[in-house]
């Protein structure tokens, strides 16, 4: 605190012309909001020898030969012993590959020798990106120290932006809000990510009363929200199903002029398939479609899972097809385009992409596995999904409640509903995060066993299935709680005050809702 106190103490005149942080906001928009996306930073600055692709993507580049050095001096004294000099625009690949892949140390390491070295003159941003890993390394403590020897004509916007979101990134609110006195008091401008990263931060149940108050000070600082703060406000409300929310947020965003992106037509889509209401949701399709620029990955995963909801093979077939002539695909991208194809009938190319994975990469991954078994129980392929599990237990990979929930599933789909229950008891020794409770594959999976339970009228283990439900957000769709009013239909059991019951679980009754009463009602003594 010393040394907070110390930093904050400094006074120097405002700048006459601050530097603008570039976006960071890269989430595909299905992924949870945390952990939380890396700090602003400005343009890749130009660099003598290629492109900015060709230098993060090339095998023989300065970023891959440190990642793979034994050490960060090596690696530099090898790149100049052939006679190459290290450029601005090497550094900023290099440090960029070692910060996705979690290397903060090695990063650091680049970035202390760069100070020592001085390779080409140093800027700003030099010393933003070695202040960023040195919180990350060795804490806030060791950052501030930093700061205070960085020459003084370097302490500018992006310093003090990094150093508050470097307070962030610890959780250390309250040093954060000291920084930013202190850059409101030298008339810096506040960086509209620093206010993505605190929203981030208050996004969990107990604390996000306290995002409408940090909207306001954005506004106060008359900080400019960026596409990415709406696109974070939108993932809030939809990991909470609350469709409304996402609609009031989206209609705020239009209002204040904001460009919506693929990243934000993808969410949007999405909280609508999840909530079937495929017909909005084909509407943000055609938006992403339209808007999509190149072949970025991250929007054509989100348009496998799209095509796997609104049932479009033809789509997902073409879609699947452009994601192979990629140079890389990752292991996720299998598992949705398994998926994607299982929800769509296909499940002969399903099987085609897990017998490509299953031959040429090792299955290490319990949701490699869980992702084939969701496709064969789905269809209820009972003797394929035992052989699945079979060889997961062989390989190591240990089953968790959502494999258990697929097998459930399939025996139902069976009509062995005595093995279905016996294995829906086994899943229960499963240890179910919240992580897991709220996540995609385990309420969908959930509520297909509700659907089939209450379509042959077992009442009891509906409600059980159901109980497992209202524990999330899920039950806020309708067509959850129309589940189980079809079980009291066809178990004609009446239950008295099920429509309170409903709103009271926060979802709003339909046309459906009604009718499904109403039956019900003819079963009253």
């Amino acid at each position: 605190m010393l040394l907070l106190r110390a930093l904050l103490r400094r006074r120097r005149a405002p700048l006459a012309a601050p530097i603008p942080a570039a976006g960071f906001f890269t989430s595909s928009g299905c992924d949870a909001l945390t952990p939380p996306p890396p700090p602003p930073l400005p343009r890749a600055p130009p660099a003598a020898e290629g492109t900015h692709d060709e230098l993060g993507q090339q095998e023989d580049s300065l970023a891959r030969r440190v990642e793979r050095a034994a050490s960060v001096c090596a690696a530099m004294r090898g790149w100049m012993a052939e006679g190459r000099a290290v450029h601005r625009g090497h550094v900023f690949h290099a440090v960029n590959r070692l910060r996705r892949h979690r290397l903060h140390r090695t990063a650091l390491q680049v970035m202390e020798w760069i100070i020592r070295e001085r390779p080409y003159k140093l800027s700003e941003l030099d010393y933003s990106y070695l202040l960023e890993f040195t919180a990350k390394v060795h804490g806030i403590s060791e950052a501030e120290s930093l700061f205070l020897r960085v020459p003084q004509e370097y302490q500018k916007e992006l310093l003090y932006n990094n150093l508050v979101m470097a307070a962030l990134d610890l959780g250390l609110i309250k040093h954060s809000y000291a920084y930013m006195r202190k850059m409101r008091e030298l008339s810096l401008p506040i960086s509209q990510y620093v206010y993505n990263r605190m929203i981030i931060l208050h996004s969990s149940p107990g604390r996000r009363k306290s995002i409408s108050k940090i909207l306001s000070q954005m506004k106060a600082d008359r900080v400019t929200p960026h596409t990415s703060t709406y696109n974070i406000l939108l993932k809030i409300q939809a990991n909470e199903h609350n469709i409304d929310g996402v609609a009031r947020v989206f209609n705020d965003m239009k209002r204040a002029n904001i460009e919506p992106n693929e990243i934000t037509y993808g969410i949007l889509a999405i909280a609508h398939a999840v909530a079937r209401l495929y017909t909005v949701c084909q509407t943000y399709v055609e938006a992403i479609e339209n808007s999509m620029t190149g072949t970025n990955w991250s929007t054509l995963e989100i348009l496998l899972i799209l095509y796997g909801y609104l049932g479009k093979e033809k789509e997902l077939k073409r879609t699947w097809e452009i994601m192979q002539g990629l140079p890389h695909i990752r292991s996720k991208s299998f598992i949705l385009a398994i998926e994607a194809f299982g929800k769509v009938g296909s499940v002969d190319q399903a099987e085609k992409i897990w017998v490509n994975i299953n031959s040429t990469k090792k299955l290490s991954l319990t949701e490699q596995f869980n992702s084939i078994l969701s496709v064969y129980c789905r269809h209820g392929v009972v003797d394929k999904a035992t052989a699945v599990f079979k060889e997961m237990r062989a390989s190591g990979c240990e089953p968790n409640a959502i494999t258990y929930r697929h097998l459930t599933l399939g025996c139902l789909k069976s009509g062995l509903v005595k093995e279905a229950l016996n294995t829906m008891d086994m899943g229960k020794k499963e240890v179910v995060t919240k992580k897991v409770r709220s996540s995609t594959p385990w309420l969908e999976t959930t509520h297909m066993l509700l659907e089939n339970f209450a379509e042959i009228g077992d009442l009891e283990n509906a409600k059980r299935v159901y109980g497992e439900l209202s524990v999330s957000k899920y039950c806020r769709n309708s067509f959850v709680f129309n589940t189980l009013l079809k079980a009291y239909v066809k178990a004609k059991v009446y239950e008295p005050d099920l429509l309170r019951t409903m709103i009271l679980r926060g979802a709003t009754p339909d046309a459906e809702t009604y009718s499904l009463v109403r039956l019900i009602e003819q079963f009253k003594i």
